[in-house]
């Protein structure tokens, strides 16, 4: 099994079942500010905001929480400290880890990331230092009970999607594109009457790392979850290549 891009994404991710709530509603705020600072803070015509506003309602941020992060994105709210900063670094077996986070603080963040990467065998690199092995791209997600892989695919095409691929384990049809176009892609599917699960910026890796060993592996994935478990880290992506068994041993 090749590791999701997104770590995230992955069924694997315990570090989302133990969040606290607190922790879980600073990550969707903080989701809804980035996505109102970069598409601006109307849901109608920034589809990444959107998504964003429906994660946060279903994870249960309050509506007044959900209005100030997207007046603090969109710059009519008394500004802060706040700033997006990427990390970049090698975990074990050389897996390269690329880190999106949202912070008021970016030393006390670097050292946070910095010692996890020191306690599971893995290096914080500079910047630039892993981001060559990933490709930016826009990605919108289908329920595949909603519609034919067929016409998904067609009608994802039509409007304008670079690439195509069925998710069976998640249950999603996955429609790839240019980073510019994801709203336009996204809106186009929606005023055909097809219901968009989601759609956000991601980062797909161009090569990957395989992982045989179980120390490795455990570390890894330990490194992973101590990563995504900060209250500042947004995202987090990830090339490593993993026998499907070996990941379910090490992760439970």
């Amino acid at each position: 099994m090749a590791g999701h891009s997104k770590w995230a994404n992955t069924k694997h991710r315990k570090a989302a079942q133990d969040a606290k709530k607190g922790q879980t509603y600073a990550k969707s705020a903080r989701e809804i500010t980035i996505a109102a600072k970069l598409g601006g803070g109307d849901p109608a015509g920034n589809f990444r905001l959107r998504t964003a506003i429906e994660r946060a309602k279903a994870a249960g941020l309050p509506n007044d929480n959900i209005q100030r992060a997207i007046e603090k994105g969109a710059g009519s709210a008394e500004a802060d400290n706040m700033e997006s900063v990427i990390y970049e670094g090698y975990g074990p077996g050389g897996v390269a880890v690329f880190i999106e986070t949202m912070t008021e603080n970016r030393n006390r963040t670097a050292g946070d990331i910095r010692s996890y990467f020191n306690k599971y065998a893995g290096n914080l690199g500079t910047d630039g230092s892993v981001a060559w092995i990933f490709e930016e791209k826009g990605l919108i997600q289908l329920d595949q009970s909603t519609l034919s892989e067929e016409e998904a695919f067609e009608k994802a095409i039509e409007a304008g999607a670079t690439d195509f691929e069925p998710n069976t384990e998640e249950g999603v049809y996955e429609i790839y594109t240019e980073p510019a176009d994801l709203n336009t892609v996204a809106n186009t599917l929606n005023d055909q009457g097809i219901a968009v699960q989601s759609a956000e910026i991601t980062r797909v890796p161009t090569n990957t790392a395989p992982i045989t060993e179980e120390d490795k592996a455990k570390d890894l994935m330990k490194l992973l979850i101590a990563i995504e478990s900060h209250d500042d880290v947004q995202s987090v992506y990830t090339n490593f290549e993993m026998d499907e068994t070996l990941l379910e041993r090490v992760s439970s």
